[in-house]
């Protein structure tokens, strides 16, 4: 998945901008409320973490711009900010959670899996499954579910975990290469011509190649399973 960091503190930033991406995220850090104005509608992002007092614009007024406009992206407010009315107020104009510095990145992980599984129709598990292949955002690791009713088990890297959950999330949807970049990667970081069928290929060696499909000229998905 691919985060949008909007926080002024470039300590604070850079801590969780770390965390995020040793758990497989693409992460773009922005430290000012003008140059987030426009980013979650240039950019599919999954999750944004909100800071409230920003330069240039602060977070109540993007995130109000943001929702008035019809932006669905789901928003958690971290600040220091921690009133009740405060509290309230974040909520009220469309933050899907609220966190209070200082906080654990343990906590915020387990926020964003919150908040994204539930923008997802039906979603109401922590895994993510076409039937055949499950995720499991804890442990990076995969399940397929073999022709004999076996189940094997296979880790992912960083890469390869954020490929695969991108895929899962929309079973039978072919996503392009650019939409999977974009899921995969943060502004600035370089991407090698053949960067995605190369992680394509080491996905299919662990979960069997007929389960990840190239529509020719188009891009992958994963097929349809039985849930």
């Amino acid at each position: 998945m691919r985060i949008l960091v909007v926080e002024d503190d470039a300590q604070i930033s850079k801590g969780i901008e770390a965390g995020l991406k040793a758990n497989a995220y693409a992460v773009d850090c922005i430290f000012d409320g003008k140059d987030a104005r426009y980013l979650p509608c240039d950019v599919d992002y999954d999750c944004i973490l909100l800071d409230l007092g920003l330069p240039g614009i602060d977070g109540v007024e993007l995130l109000k711009t943001w929702r008035k406009e019809g932006n669905k992206t789901p928003v958690i407010i971290i600040t220091a900010r921690d009133g009740l009315d405060d509290r309230v107020q974040g909520l009220d104009i469309g933050a899907d959670d609220y966190v209070v510095k200082p906080f654990d990145l343990v906590e915020v992980l387990a926020r964003i899996r919150a908040v994204t599984r539930r923008s997802i129709v039906s979603e109401d598990v922590t895994t993510l499954s076409n039937g055949i292949l499950t995720l499991d955002p804890l442990s990076h690791e995969v399940s397929v579910k073999e022709e004999n009713g076996s189940v094997k088990n296979h880790s992912l890297t960083s890469r390869e975990y954020a490929l695969l959950e991108a895929l899962l999330r929309r079973p039978g949807t072919v996503l392009s290469r650019e939409s999977i970049e974009d899921k995969i990667y943060a502004f600035g970081e370089e991407v090698e011509s053949n960067a995605i069928e190369f992680i394509i290929h080491n996905i299919r060696k662990k979960v069997g190649a007929s389960n990840i499909k190239n529509v020719r000229g188009v891009g992958w998905k994963v097929v349809k399973g039985n849930s």
